[in-house]
């Protein structure tokens, strides 16, 4: 079986000689006989699947890279649960829902993660592959008859289950409401905790702020003090801890463990694993080609799920999703093997005065081959710092010979922060084979972000996303001796985290860069970072940038300010959230070892696992 998916907002048939339909070795061939052809009410190409015989002269012949085509087995047809449109998007499978547990869900951007949360919340129809059918209510649970998901849909449907559901994007929410943060948060409550609520997610001093004037870590924090809030059967919430910081992603991460009922549905899409890992219950694995097709998993345990996609294998579907599985440190980080004693930037104690926020900052040094991670709360002085170390850095490289080569991706990318009009210009700009298969940069970065799909778009064209993408992209491309990545792993999927990280590492040990990372996901921080700067401080007041410190030290420090610890998986060595009062979370606390424990375990195999 074969599914055909053409990108409409990228094919432009009046800037282009119609070459998938003049090229195609079916409509070539037997007369009478089409596989693609134009479409009279659309005046764009439709590929008809059933005679396609999938030799891809068409994604190649096409210069604006907007068709995919891909194969898939045939038994996945009787698994199609929804299609958007003829050469759509397709969706195979659904989480099953479990009564009392928190599922879950993760996998790539694109690959019907936020599709499968609203089939399951009731806001999208179901349409099981027939792209002209508009089923009703009635006809879906007739067609889930027999199946796991009847009870649950039969519920639904009849009105018997609520669902109070976080969205993803949350810059919404100031179009849809109005007023002010309090009386919005008191009119959603349901089960008298909006007072609480807002106390324990310091929402107490914006109460008094129209909804529209709240920052995207203040907005997050709302949705989820409305949703919990409400009382329902199905909570949803999808990526819960974007644009909060580390103290805030585990209060949140408590929160939902603590306050949704025993008796309700959940689901929950995160990108943060040790999040992900401490709030689920269960976890399916969405896997597929990113805006062509995504395949539901079977359910796994939410460590076993964890560990089968750092592995890049799942074997209850004996699928294979990453060629090399991913490994932490399972002890204190080694020194890179590009580590020397070299000094690229060594700064002396300084001190910013902002008016309103002043950072004091100790002295320190970045060697050649090391990566600094930088870690604290939100408005503590991170950016503020790499900024200052930027400035610092391009003043040398102007004023003195044989300054550091330095390349700085800013926390907040717009438009305006590139200098060339298209995708593919900039990215040329920063390295010329940036677009070049086979180059470094195209295998590790461009391609796995599908940049090179968008290489004729215009960067003002671009969402959030897809400009973080090229941002990180276009600052990696560029030959230096330091690179400054300011919260780079912000609207990017876990396979988009890992290859940013990975890319990194690889620089660093080859090439023997050095780089700062500001970073809010621990489970990056530990797989890149040599040594880390830990921010303290009141948030918007006052912080202090210690000096950079190894591995275990530092967070050792930042861990036992926010009361929590951490455990090795034993398997992938990642870091794992010890749930409070727990035996591990005790003893760790009672010997003072917050991240790494004195006597580490190995990675062991599968069948040693505890």
């Amino acid at each position: 079986m074969r599914v055909a998916v053409i990108d409409y907002s990228l094919c432009k048939p009046d800037k282009c000689n119609l070459e998938c339909v003049r090229f195609c070795p079916v409509n070539r061939g037997r007369r009478g006989v089409k596989a693609i052809e134009i479409s009279n009410e659309t005046g764009k190409p439709v590929i008809y699947e059933d005679t396609c015989i999938g030799c891809g002269i068409c994604i190649k012949k096409c210069p604006f890279s907007a068709i995919s085509i891909e194969n898939v087995p045939d038994e996945l047809e009787k698994k199609t649960f929804h299609r958007f449109g003829r050469n759509g998007f397709k969706l195979f499978g659904l989480p099953i829902p479990k009564e009392g547990q928190l599922m879950g869900i993760l996998g790539k951007n694109g690959t019907g993660k936020t599709t499968s949360i609203r089939i399951l919340a009731g806001e999208l129809i179901p349409n099981f592959g027939d792209v002209d059918a508009q089923p009703s209510q009635k006809e879906v649970l007739a067609r889930l008859r027999g199946t796991e998901l009847q009870q649950y849909f039969s519920k639904l449907y009849e009105g018997r289950m609520k669902v109070a559901h976080k969205i993803q994007y949350i810059e919404l929410v100031p179009r849809r409401l109005k007023g002010k943060t309090g009386e919005l948060l008191e009119k959603a409550d349901e089960r008298g905790l909006w007072r609480d609520l807002s106390r324990d997610l310091g929402l107490e001093s914006i109460l008094d702020r129209e909804i529209s004037k709240l920052s995207g870590g203040e907005l997050q924090k709302f949705l989820i003090a409305a949703v919990l809030s409400k009382k329902a059967d199905v909570y949803i919430f999808d990526e819960p801890s974007s644009f909060l910081d580390v103290r805030e992603r585990v209060k949140i991460a408590r929160m939902l463990r603590e306050l949704l009922p025993n008796n309700s549905y959940g689901f929950v899409i995160e990108h943060d694993l040790a999040v992900l890992d401490y709030l689920s219950d269960s976890l399916v694995v969405m896997f597929g080609e990113p805006g062509v097709y995504g395949i539901v998993s079977k359910v796994y345990g939410a460590r076993t799920g964890i560990n089968n996609f750092l592995d890049g294998y799942l074997p209850a579907e004996n699928m294979r999703l990453r060629k090399e599985p991913i490994r932490f440190h399972v002890s204190e980080a080694p020194s890179p093997s590009g580590a020397t004693t070299e000094v690229y930037v060594k700064w002396d104690p300084f001190n910013v005065d902002l008016g309103g926020f002043k950072l004091e900052v100790k002295g320190g040094e970045i060697k050649r081959g090391e990566v600094i991670g930088i870690l604290g709360p939100n408005g503590i002085g991170k950016t503020t710092f790499v900024s200052r170390i930027a400035q610092m850095l391009g003043e040398q490289s102007g004023n003195a010979e044989g300054g550091v080569k330095f390349s700085y991706k800013p926390q907040y990318i717009s438009p305006e922060s590139f200098e060339k009009p298209t995708v593919g210009e900039n990215l040329i700009s920063a390295n010329p084979s940036a677009l070049t298969p086979d180059s470094w940069i195209f295998e590790e970065i461009v391609r796995p972000f599908g940049l090179y799909r968008l290489r004729d778009r215009e960067v003002s064209g671009l969402s959030g996303g897809e400009l973080q993408k090229l941002a990180i992209a276009v600052t990696l491309a560029k030959e230096a001796q330091i690179y400054l990545l300011d919260e780079p792993s912000a609207y990017l999927d876990v396979e988009e985290r890992l290859a940013v990280s990975k890319i990194i590492k690889r620089l660093t040990e080859a090439r023997g860069i050095a780089a700062f990372v500001v970073e809010h996901d621990l489970s990056i921080v530990d797989y890149i970072c040599s040594r880390i700067m830990v921010f303290e401080g009141e948030p918007g007041v006052f912080g202090r940038a210690l000096q950079p410190v190894g591995l275990r030290e530092g967070m050792n420090r930042f861990l036992k300010e926010l009361e929590v610890t951490f455990r090795r998986d034993p398997y992938s060595g990642r870091p794992r959230i010890n749930k409070i009062g727990s035996y591990m979370d005790r003893e760790q606390k009672r010997i003072g070892e917050y991240y790494y424990l004195p006597l580490e375990k190995t990675v062991i195999s599968r069948d040693e696992e505890e």
